[in-house]
């Protein structure tokens, strides 16, 4: 096992448990075990729901109690939104997964559990649990909706195993413009506005200095001179056209 195998607890709505896989799949999660859903499996809805990671429903390997879904793993989480009185590790989401990714590491299985939509887990179920995930929410609306409580966990898991890296950058596709282009779009545009008499004549020097300002700032790519360029001549050349 190479991540979390994600445990739900006589899950109650295919619909949750379709949505459960989507945010498995997003965030790169495979393994889903299934205790006692009402029922039975597999149940009708769940693979619309998933959007397309049917995989993970077919995949998914159904149990009739908690303690035989976690049988075969080393290390288990139990999540809930409720203090239990049970002495347990508590920790978040981003530190748990932390825990998950070390004990993995070294060869360990480790498990992730949730409850029933309406009631979460029980006590007994979290005492099987060598340690105890709850969310910072909000305590005056604290319910979290099963599949998001599983996308939580299965994107703090993603983080730390990609290393918080995005899937792009958004980097240039065309490089920084060189100075020589720069100032000749500045020859250019400030001519154009001369030819309409934009410039006060006493104000000419401090207007253009700020106009330069302006582009400067943008720090504009080979691309963005010739794109503004292009649509300042088009805008010029379509005022010569309407003069009489």
């Amino acid at each position: 096992m190479n991540h979390p195998v994600i445990i739900l607890v006589e899950p109650q709505l295919a619909e949750n448990i379709g949505m459960v896989a989507r945010a498995m799949a997003n965030f790169g999660l495979s393994e889903l075990r299934l205790v006692s859903p009402r029922n039975g499996w597999p149940k009708k809805g769940a693979h619309s729901a998933a959007s397309g990671a049917t995989h993970i429903l077919e995949g998914a390997r159904l149990y009739d109690t908690a303690s035989e879904a976690i049988a075969d793993l080393n290390y288990v989480f139990a999540t809930t939104a409720r203090e239990r009185g049970q002495m347990k590790r508590v920790f978040g989401p981003d530190a748990a997964m932390t825990e998950a990714q070390a004990r993995i590491g070294v060869g360990q299985g480790v498990g992730i559990l949730f409850g029933r939509e309406r009631t979460g887990l029980e006590n007994d179920e979290i005492s099987l649990a060598d340690s105890i995930i709850t969310f910072p929410v909000d305590p005056k609306f604290s319910s979290l909706n099963l599949a998001q409580a599983v996308l939580l966990m299965s994107y703090e898991w993603r983080k730390r195993e990609t290393g918080g890296a995005l899937p792009f950058a958004g980097e240039r596709l065309s490089p920084p413009a060189p100075r020589e282009m720069v100032v000749s779009f500045f020859d250019y545009i400030e001519a154009e506005l001369e030819a309409v008499n934009f410039y006060p004549a006493d104000k000419k020097p401090i207007m253009a200095r700020n106009m330069r300002d302006i582009f400067h700032r943008l720090e504009m790519s080979e691309q963005d001179v010739r794109t503004l360029r292009g649509a300042i001549r088009a805008l010029a050349e379509a005022r010569r056209l309407r003069k009489p």
